[in-house]
């Protein structure tokens, strides 16, 4: 068993607003860290939403551990961390209920290592949640998350809150949970920058579908924007356009392999390229 996670075709309306997961499909290896990108309202939240079974999917199928998830899955649901963006945690609660709570809701919750988080973390157990800032709030969730011996984390924006050196240091944490090989990481951010330090593979979903799933050493390494003149983009070859959008007299081309577009294609710039802009150019720029 390669996956941890798989997506299989999964689709969900919403009538009302007229939005729709469209055929998602990819997968999340054991040992390994999946970044999910997309702008705000593509449908991160909506895919994790079918995962976790609180959002019914319309079709499709989703794996977790080699098997589907039902309702009365509680042992398969025990070996899942979530962080939500948002409220994990009723506010009127302190660290220290919330622990005593977790420990009847988890068979496997480990005290000993919530208090070190939170030590580590920086949080004070008899303080009310309330009074957290958000920062400390998301600390809590992961600390909570990491708690009960789970396979696989899912985080939705999970760092979103966290000033740049904490976020750094939840980035080590992720890194050593994926350090045993039957870990995995499901992380939803719109902080490229924070992917492309951790992730092995990176998927986009734009609207609803999925547009593209690359390993991230693929995409920083050999991913590249081809900066070409009207004349020179006439002549690139339509299969090696995957996306391209004009900006005043150049146009910019994304290509799969820039070294191999340097050779082919002479006298045009090849510029390596972010996952940022990579996102820009596959959601805003237009196909051949």
């Amino acid at each position: 068993m390669e996956n941890i996670l798989e997506l299989d075709q999964v689709s969900k309306t919403f009538p009302k607003s007229g939005f729709m997961l469209d055929k998602v499909s990819f997968s999340v290896p054991y040992g390994s860290i999946m970044g999910f990108v997309g702008e705000n309202g593509a449908g991160k939240t909506t895919t994790i939403g079918c995962i976790l079974n609180t959002v019914a999917k319309d079709s499709g199928i989703i794996k977790l551990f080699g098997k589907e998830m039902s309702d009365s899955d509680t042992d398969m649901r025990e070996k899942i961390g979530v962080v939500y963006d948002g409220d994990n945690f009723p506010s009127y609660l302190t660290a220290e209920q919330l622990s005593k709570i977790m420990q009847e809701l988890y068979t496997n919750w480990n005290n000993a290592l919530f208090q070190k988080y939170l030590e580590d973390f920086h949080l004070p157990a008899r303080q009310k949640i309330k009074s957290y800032s958000r920062g400390m709030t998301m600390k809590l969730a992961i600390a909570a998350a990491l708690s009960h011996d789970p396979k696989l984390l899912i985080l939705d924006e999970a760092t979103s809150g966290l000033d740049p050196v904490m976020r750094d240091d939840m980035l080590d944490v992720l890194l050593e949970f994926v350090q045993e090989e039957d870990h995995s990481i499901l992380l939803s951010s719109h902080i490229t920058s924070d992917l492309e330090k951790i992730a092995d593979h990176i998927t986009f979903i734009h609207e609803g579908k999925v547009i593209m799933t690359a390993s991230k050493d693929d995409l920083v390494y050999n991913y590249a924007v081809l900066r070409c003149r009207e004349s020179q983009f006439q002549t690139l070859d339509p299969s090696d356009i995957l996306a391209y959008r004009k900006r005043d007299l150049q146009i910019d081309v994304l290509v799969a392999n820039g070294k191999e577009a340097q050779r082919k294609y002479k006298g045009v710039v090849a510029d390596h390229v972010s996952v940022d802009e990579i996102m820009l150019l596959l959601v805003k720029g237009e196909r051949v």
